[in-house]
């Protein structure tokens, strides 16, 4: 089994020397493709420095302009080879050590998608707007598609790689959440949530999702299911 690790990347530098050191401490057989989204922070030079002293199981690519957390994710399905595949944020709200525990469900047979639920099993650790932007967006995909999703917006989602790479994405920025959830709803498949832990960051300290990609997320789950 070997575990696909995309890591979109956009103005991480402060944060993304201690992701990467967390990823590769894990205890998988993995591979690790980091999409550098026009960085302009230093992040870009940073992550070609790192590439050059990784002997193997790493790949790094670039985009020329900033295009988004999805279009990041696009560019990195074109690279993967694992098994399965989980997207991992660069800043430290994630944390790696949980892979194992969502992988269970995916080599028990159980589903071929699982999700990370930061509201299962304790704190969310979200502020006040982040935590209400999510529940609402949450309801309405369970209310659109029948289902019982506790955080649909959760960046822990792994998947079986055939089904991810069918999926057609077409999504830019964060919306490719919602696109995602859709999708595999729509097509009657399972998705198991697992606890994972959390620790969220503010704005000031990098925080880059907005209202308008909450108004984004609406219409992309009403024109999914449309």
């Amino acid at each position: 089994m070997r575990l696909s690790i995309i890591i979109p990347v956009y103005n991480e530098r402060a944060t993304i020397t201690e992701v990467l050191a967390r990823v590769q401490a894990v205890d998988l057989k993995t591979e690790i493709v980091i999409v550098d989204d026009a960085s302009n922070d230093g992040t870009t030079e940073w992550l070609k420095d790192w590439v050059t002293q990784q002997s193997k199981g790493v790949t790094l690519c670039h985009h020329e302009r900033n295009r988004g957390k999805g279009a990041a994710i696009r560019t990195a399905l074109q690279e993967i080879t694992g098994d399965y595949v989980i997207i991992q944020d660069g800043d430290l709200e994630y944390d790696p050590n949980d892979y194992v525990r969502l992988l269970e469900p995916l080599l028990n047979g159980q589903s071929r998608v699982v999700y990370g639920s930061r509201f299962l099993g304790g704190q969310h650790g979200m502020f006040f707007t982040q935590w209400a932007g999510n529940a609402s967006l949450t309801k309405l995909t369970n209310l659109l598609f029948r289902s019982s999703l506790t955080d649909m917006e959760t960046c822990y989602k792994i998947f079986d790689k055939n089904l991810i790479c069918s999926l057609n994405l077409t999504s830019n920025r964060f919306d490719i959440e919602p696109e995602l959830t859709a999708k595999v709803l729509k097509q009657g498949l399972k998705i198991i949530e697992v606890p994972i832990s959390y620790t969220g960051r503010s704005y000031s300290k990098g925080k880059k999702i907005n209202w308008r990609d909450f108004v984004s997320a609406i219409w992309t789950l009403l024109r999914l299911r449309l």
